[in-house]
């Protein structure tokens, strides 16, 4: 996991805080991870190994901690990072033709970005809006009763 920059949080007071909110320092992972993932747009091996030594746990462990959870990226995302949830209720309701949309529109499959980096698509668990199914999120934004005609103005807009 080794890598040739090294990692330091750009606001080691936010670390603090958060690091003294939990009586376990391993409670304040996804906390700070979090904060990497925000001060660099993704969890660099880096960032993995500086929180693991953070909370005392191996690296390892943080990277099955990462790879566990769909809202850690371990590699660059587009500018429009597009979540499409794949529960039963989505995907009863069209979420596979949205997903089939978006990959055949910007020549992109599950986890990849877009040549001009403009637009990321994942596939995620449950965005929690069931009854407005399918439901995706762009960036920190959710869309419910979503179409593809819905899903294109948007992207336009954005």
């Amino acid at each position: 996991m080794a890598q040739n920059r090294t990692f330091k949080f750009t606001n080691p007071q936010r670390v603090e805080k958060i690091l003294s909110q939990y009586p376990d320092k391993r409670s304040a992972t996804l906390p700070l991870l979090h904060l990497a993932q925000e001060q660099e747009g993704y969890l660099t091996s880096a960032a993995i190994e500086a929180v693991a030594e953070l909370v005392e746990i191996h690296p390892g462990e943080m990277m099955d901690t990462v790879s566990f959870y769909t809202m850690f990226y371990t590699k660059p995302m587009g500018k429009n990072h597009v979540q499409v949830c794949q529960t039963l209720s989505c995907s009863l309701n069209g979420a596979d033709s949205l997903v089939d949309h978006i990959s055949e529109k910007y020549k992109i499959a599950h986890g990849d970005v877009s040549q001009d980096g403009k637009i990321s698509l994942v596939k995620v668990e449950c965005l929690g809006s069931c009854d407005t199914a399918p439901v995706i999120r762009i960036n920190d934004s959710n869309y419910e009763s979503m179409t593809v005609e819905k899903f294109d103005k948007i992207v336009e807009s954005i």
